[in-house]
């Protein structure tokens, strides 16, 4: 059983290709709590694809720029010599200025990833939808979103407004759920707790795995 778990784990967790560069620190950490990497260069990034807050440690003799895209995936990397998860409560001031910017950006160049998203996802039980989640979205304005998607699909954010006048900014909604699904620093409950665009915290994943396991355990029950 516990294979099987760990395989589940393995699948639900996505390496990221590439990143976003938050912040440079050409002579490193200067903190107390970070004197390990004092005085070498180190950067702080965001994944893509699932949002991950990364720190990186680059190349020698390599430029690095804030907002740079840099390949981090396992292929040859030009600039980036290793990679590793960074947690929310460790960005650097700047950092956190940046990443509004540069989730945003991201939602905003994979329109049709998002779009998808509108188009497809369906409830996570009979009370409460995946829409309900985004930021804005009650049940009225779902209920819209899901009349019109059924009329045909969405095919643009621009399509979106449109076709659901009362959906102010659906780039905006998206980013701030990312946002909010990012920081760790206070106590997930009621929709806060589930996790639509990025990675599911360990802590988390090991609380799914065993609400998976209740569930299975009153399903064989009820058989």
């Amino acid at each position: 059983m516990a294979d099987k778990t760990q395989n589940k784990n393995k699948h639900l967790f996505v390496k990221e290709e590439n990143a976003i560069i938050l912040d440079y620190l050409s002579l490193g950490y200067t903190n107390k709590d970070q004197t390990r990497y004092k005085r070498k260069p180190i950067a702080q990034a965001i994944g893509t694809e699932k949002f991950t807050l990364l720190e990186l440690i680059p190349k020698e003799n390599v430029d690095i720029e804030i907002h740079e895209k840099v390949y981090i995936g396992s292929g040859k990397r030009d600039k980036i010599k290793t990679v590793k998860q960074l947690k929310y409560e460790n960005l650097t001031p700047t950092s956190r200025i940046e990443l509004e910017y540069v989730v945003k950006e991201i939602v905003e160049e994979n329109e049709e990833k998002y779009i998808e998203f509108f188009n497809t996802t369906g409830s996570l039980s009979t009370r409460l939808h995946k829409l309900e989640l985004i930021p804005g979205i009650g049940k009225k304005m779902m209920w819209s979103i899901l009349d019109a998607r059924k009329e045909k699909p969405f095919e643009s954010y621009e399509d979106l407004k449109n076709r659901v006048p009362s959906l102010p900014d659906p780039v905006t909604m998206i980013s701030n759920r990312i946002l909010q699904e990012l920081d760790n620093t206070t106590v997930k409950k009621g929709k806060k707790k589930y996790y639509l665009f990025t990675q599911i915290p360990n802590e988390r994943m090991k609380e799914y795995y065993r609400e998976q396991k209740r569930k299975n355990k009153r399903y064989h029950r009820r058989r």
